[in-house]
């Protein structure tokens, strides 16, 4: 007994001074951690104090633009995202566009203050005056400025709203068409300014003062005042849209108000657009003033197909009482039987029946355009009285109700192609054509019902074609620097009453001596800002 105690002290003994030297290990061990720990963490302390004071230096270098060596970590490095500059605020933005530069224009009358169109750059009846060299404003756009908005006020339904002034940046007066006419009253066709007869006629907001709703899903409906859609097909489709210069159907601007260019924009009007897959449809109405004014009432439709880059548009339209404004006759200044109003004018009044057509194809640097109109001018069902109200507050003092006893037909074809040579550079070239019908006196019994002569009538049948190249660089963002010709020639009845063709400077007939036709070419150079 006594033996067994002795053997179990013993062992007991043992496993003790085991255990002490196991715990004195262990406290060795975590002691030799503690002091390296601690080191590292000096070490490490002292590294992150390094690269912090390094910070700066690093903080120069962008992601976006370093070689993937500068980089202080392996990754892939994206191309900066555009920037997005337009000067808007919470959804309501100014946007805006200034045109202007210098031309030769071989016949021209002076320049006009007041027309957004500014020179007689398309042949036209006042320009055998003489050559210009001076100012070219508003040449391959006309001048604007805008605000337009856009806000969501339920789930995807937008209230979106556009106002929208054209302005001429040499005399920085809002474009006003009826004015430049106006301006000329009772002067000999050699002493007037260049004038074009225009819907811009000096309101505050001559282009666009309309708003509406919209929704991805049901279509957008707008009122107030707006383009017409036969403006619109011209826009899209003209492949120099928006050219003063050098575009035909942008300077004449009838083919933009199915006939007359006082219909491009329409007061009074309501319209509708909606897409369905590819397809677009669009509706538009001008209620008339009511009275004695003009224009009347106005219907017009458009169906539309976007697919693979291609687009075609077919627009059809009724236009009642159109108007096409010229100057009072020489020594008329005013008629004193009705109001000034805000000037007076000559005017021809019809009603209008168009329909359209366009289609544009993009393949590639490539882009091709071709379009074509037809309009036939009728004597208004609603003949106007003298001192009619026309557009922008003018006074239609002669209105003329029997210019069509035979409908006029008038047409017009073009096509062009742009060609991108650089992402930069465009060069474009497009051909214009139009021809009208002899609606002269009304009946063939008259010798001169199936005229051709520019010297016998405006109803004659005649002839204008004009061919244009341009070219566009855009050197700098917002900025373009371009340059462009057109050369243009009319004859026949088209060229009725044109200086040097078949009247003198003063008017007066050149009978034997008259010519069939006419021409003209309008070199320039301009600078384009927009934003």
């Amino acid at each position: 007994m006594k033996k067994t105690f002795i053997s179990a002290a013993a062992i007991l003994a043992f496993a003790s001074t085991a255990h002490a030297d196991e715990l004195s290990d262990i406290q060795a061990q975590a002691k030799q951690l503690r002091e390296q720990m601690t080191k590292r963490i000096a070490d490490l302390e002292k590294r992150q104090k390094a690269l912090e004071a390094q910070k700066p230096a690093i903080a120069t270098i962008n992601p976006v633009d370093a070689m993937a060596a500068d980089l202080p970590y392996k990754a892939a490095v994206k191309a900066k995202p555009p920037e997005n500059d337009d000067i808007c605020i919470k959804g309501i933005c100014v946007y805006g566009d200034f045109d202007m530069g210098a031309t030769f224009i071989q016949h021209s009358a002076p320049f006009s203050p007041t027309a957004g169109g500014p020179l007689d750059t398309l042949v036209s009846k006042n320009g055998g005056q003489g050559a210009y060299f001076g100012v070219g404003a508003n040449q391959l756009s006309t001048s604007f400025i805008g605000l337009r908005g856009k806000q969501e006020i339920a789930d995807n339904l937008y209230a979106v709203f556009n106002l929208q002034t054209l302005f001429n940046p040499a005399s920085g007066v809002n474009a006003n068409g009826p004015g430049s006419i106006a301006q000329n009253n009772g002067l000999n066709i050699g002493l007037q300014n260049s004038f074009g007869d225009s819907s811009k006629g000096g309101q505050l907001f001559n282009n666009a003062a309309y708003f509406g709703i919209s929704s991805p899903t049901y279509g957008t409906f707008t009122m107030g005042r707006q383009s017409a859609l036969t403006s619109d097909l011209i826009v899209n489709y003209d492949p120099l849209s928006g050219s003063n210069s050098w575009s035909v159907i942008t300077f004449q601007g009838a083919n933009g108000g199915g006939g007359d260019t006082q219909n491009r924009i329409y007061d009074n009007s309501y319209e509708y657009r909606v897409s369905v897959g590819p397809v677009r449809l669009a509706g538009e109405i001008q209620a008339r003033n009511g009275g004695n004014a003009a224009p009347g009432n106005a219907f017009e439709g458009d169906i539309g197909i976007d697919y693979m880059g291609f687009s075609f548009d077919f627009t059809g339209g009724k236009i009642y009482d159109a108007v096409a404004a010229a100057p009072l006759a020489a020594g008329i200044g005013s008629i004193t039987t009705v109001a000034i109003g805000n000037g007076q004018v000559a005017a021809t009044i019809s009603d209008n029946t168009v329909f359209q057509v366009g289609a544009r194809y993009t393949i590639g640097p490539w882009k091709l355009f071709g379009g074509y109109e037809h309009v036939d001018f009728a004597n208004p069902n609603n003949p106007l009285n003298p001192g009619a109200f026309g557009e922008g507050g003018i006074i239609l003092a002669v209105p003329n109700n029997n210019a069509f006893v035979t409908d006029k037909i008038l047409q017009t074809a073009w096509f062009g192609v742009r060609y991108a040579i650089t992402p930069a550079l465009d060069i474009t070239g497009a051909y214009y054509h139009e021809w009208q019908n002899s609606f002269n006196n009304g009946n063939n019994s008259n010798p001169n019902a199936n005229c051709t002569t520019a010297a016998v009538s405006a109803g004659c049948s005649g002839t204008l074609d004009a061919v244009s190249v341009v070219v566009d660089w855009r050197f700098a963002k917002h900025v373009d620097l371009y340059a462009g010709i057109m050369y243009s020639q009319v004859q026949g009845g088209l060229a009725n009453g044109f200086i040097g063709t078949t009247v003198t400077n003063t008017g007066a007939p050149l009978g034997a001596a008259s010519t069939n036709k006419s021409s003209n070419y309008d070199p320039g150079i301009g600078l384009r800002y927009q934003f």
